[in-house]
């Protein structure tokens, strides 16, 4: 065994580290730590800070893969930007929820990696394609990817404490008791509330921001 750990960590390299990193968050654990990251990968955690400076640039390397994969499987030929980015959207929502401890790290990591800079691209690049330019092009790009990495953080967040939810969980996790009499919109909507969506939602957004940017485009 000690022949075998003192191998790993003559090989450990930054490649390594991220494949077991990704395995370990494939198993719905709500957090990834330094320790249980090096007890997969049979060698001392501080190891792990050789190839990493921190605990963020670690996730931060994470995250961008997860950005890669996304960005990768979006096939649809360029001109059909609408499907593009819906195209990305779910596939981020489909990695965020399946690594839930690293997809929640995108509300406050920023990469500055090539994976999320494929993403920006493949946005600007769909934006551009509907006629956008300038001020309404980064706006539009920005909104998109402050929903799409928002809403699906949370998402992943939620589904990592409660590992028992279906792909499509309730946007309101409990009925919303409410005095008619003070909060009367809620009580005459609340069975309506409770019937929401989170991946519902998500997709509503983004279809929400895509006709913005159609009418932006139209006007211009």
């Amino acid at each position: 065994m000690a022949n075998d750990r003192a191998s790993t960590r003559a090989r450990l390299d930054r490649a390594l580290i991220i494949d077991a990193g990704m395995e370990l968050a494939a198993t719905g654990v709500a957090s990834i730590s330094v320790r249980d990251l090096g007890t997969r990968l049979g060698a001392d955690p501080t190891a792990i800070y050789r190839h990493f400076a921190s605990k963020d640039a670690l996730m931060g390397a994470l995250l961008d893969e997860l950005n890669a994969q996304a960005a990768a499987s979006v096939d649809l030929p360029l001109d059909d930007w609408q499907g593009r980015l819906r195209m990305l959207s779910e596939a981020t929502l489909a990695s965020f929820t399946r690594y839930p401890a690293i997809g929640a790290e995108a509300t406050t990591l920023t990469t500055h990696g090539s994976g999320e800079l494929a993403a920006i691209e493949l946005m600007l690049d769909a934006f551009h394609r509907a006629g956008l330019r300038d001020q309404d092009l980064v706006r539009h790009y920005a909104l998109l990817a402050s929903h799409i990495l928002s809403v699906a953080a949370g998402i992943a967040r939620a589904r990592a404490e409660r590992p028992e939810d279906e792909d499509d969980s309730p946007w309101i996790d409990a009925p919303l008791l409410a005095d008619p009499r003070r909060f009367p919109l809620i009580a005459e909507n609340g069975v309506l509330l409770s019937e929401l969506q989170d991946r519902e939602l998500f997709l509503l957004g983004v279809d929400v921001i895509i006709e913005s940017a159609e009418r932006a485009a139209a006007r211009a």
